[in-house]
């Protein structure tokens, strides 16, 4: 491209036109989006084109590389060992993050984890780690540094020089209604990770009502495209499509998924939750060349939890990002909601079926999530839902235990999460977890 004038109004025309964007179009778009230079209406018409036409194994490679190169990229190279970290698209009651990565730290496999808040109906790792009191995620460079280097992880927020390409990208993407595009989820997803210093990543890609990616379909062609971006960049990645129809575990809401965490740390049989746990920690586990396959490092990480370790590597890190140790220690010490109101089955039958995204809406209605960032979160509002597709649920059993200072919002939601359970007279075959794994 030596000597070429590059234009926006060209490039955006060729992207519509269903062209592929060579490597210096695509950077002179993100570079000049993010320096101010292209206005927000102009990039616009480049998302939606995007949206709308898609982009190329390389082009998706290159616009990641873009997005990833307009901050800082950590370098990691003066701690020793292996750099292995874990990513979700995101679902309802998915906590697995603040279990695996005291795990993986403890077999001796580096997790430098920068996670993100809750949008919508899918709660964010961050909101769950402030909800204890004292709890630093925004911790500077040297901090995440230094963290690592003491206890072999750091749950940290992202900062204003990683990767500014991708908020100022994101938040135009979720008012142009462009946030589906499977390229721009690539490079929003890989750009933050790959700016971690990271030498490998597992993906825990959800599909189901819970879940962005309904379809198992879907599913797969985004976790295709993120392992194919990460491949680009000489990073190891395993993608795992794991079942969102209905809530992982029972807990539900930011304080509440703290307490279900750490009674899993602490060796309490969660079925659900820890199957995919111990798989995406195994993963991890094999990744940082601590196990010589997927099912060794599963079986190490069940392992680590039987010894209690993975408990006192949380408590470490707890102590290291400044929250209060004693409330993790006595869980019952935290304050408590205003209204408690539990749900009881009307009928008796098979639970044959749950609209996941309505049990994620009714936590965020009882005040466990936000519909634009500026809402604040109430950490201890949230819901404990018992049953899961397959059991049978008798009339006068306790369905759900809501928990709220909303008293307004109480009836509704109890409606809500009534009206998203569908049952049958005849039994109903469990969901299978793991859906696939893609190397």
């Amino acid at each position: 491209m030596n000597g070429v004038i590059l234009n926006t109004i060209e490039i955006i025309k060729k992207k519509r036109e269903k062209e592929k964007l060579s490597v210096d179009e695509i950077k002179f778009l993100i570079n000049n989006y993010a320096k101010g230079k292209i206005p927000d209406y102009q990039f616009s018409a480049f998302l939606m084109a995007t949206y709308l036409n898609g982009m190329s194994v390389v082009e998706t490679a290159t616009l990641t590389e873009a997005m990833l190169h307009s901050g800082t990229i950590i370098e990691l190279d003066s701690i020793s060992g292996a750099k292995v970290d874990k990513h979700s698209t995101g679902g309802v009651g998915d906590k697995t993050s603040l279990i695996l990565a005291p795990i993986v730290a403890t077999a001796g496999v580096n997790v430098p984890m920068i996670s993100g808040r809750g949008l919508g109906h899918t709660g964010g790792t961050l909101d769950k780690l402030e909800s204890i009191p004292g709890f630093r995620t925004d911790v500077s460079l040297t901090q995440y540094k230094s963290i690592i280097k003491k206890c072999g992880m750091v749950l940290a927020s992202q900062t204003k020089n990683i990767v500014p390409a991708d908020k100022l990208m994101y938040a135009l993407r979720d008012v142009t209604a462009t946030v589906e595009s499977i390229p721009l989820i690539t490079g929003s997803i890989m750009s933050k990770k790959l700016a971690e210093g990271i030498d490998g990543l597992v993906l825990d890609i959800k599909t189901g009502s819970g879940a962005f990616m309904k379809e198992l379909k879907d599913a797969k062609i985004l976790a295709k495209s993120l392992i194919n971006t990460a491949k680009a960049f000489d990073k190891n990645v395993i993608g795992i499509i794991t079942d969102m129809n209905q809530p992982l575990g029972n807990n539900i809401g930011n304080w509440l998924e703290v307490v279900e965490s750490v009674e899993a740390l602490q060796g309490k049989e969660i079925p659900d939750l820890m199957t995919v746990t111990h798989k995406l920690a195994g993963a991890m586990i094999y990744l940082g060349g601590k196990a010589s396959s997927i099912n060794e490092g599963v079986e190490i990480s069940e392992e680590i939890i039987k010894s209690g370790k993975a408990y006192d590597k949380f408590l470490e890190v707890v102590k290291l990002q400044k929250g209060d140790v004693s409330i993790i220690k006595n869980l019952s010490k935290y304050p408590k909601s205003k209204y408690t109101e539990e749900i009881i089955a009307s009928k008796t039958g098979y639970l044959k079926e749950v609209d996941n995204y309505e049990i994620g809406m009714s936590a965020l209605q009882l005040g466990a999530g936000r519909l634009t960032k500026e809402d604040i979160i109430e950490p201890k509002a949230g819901i404990i839902f018992n049953p899961k597709i397959g059991d049978k649920i008798k009339k006068g059993e306790i369905i759900a235990t809501i928990f709220t200072d909303r008293k307004k919002e109480i009836n509704s939601v109890i409606t809500r999460i009534e009206k998203a359970l569908k049952y049958s007279n005849k039994k109903v075959t469990k969901h299978k977890l793991i859906k696939t794994i893609l190397r």
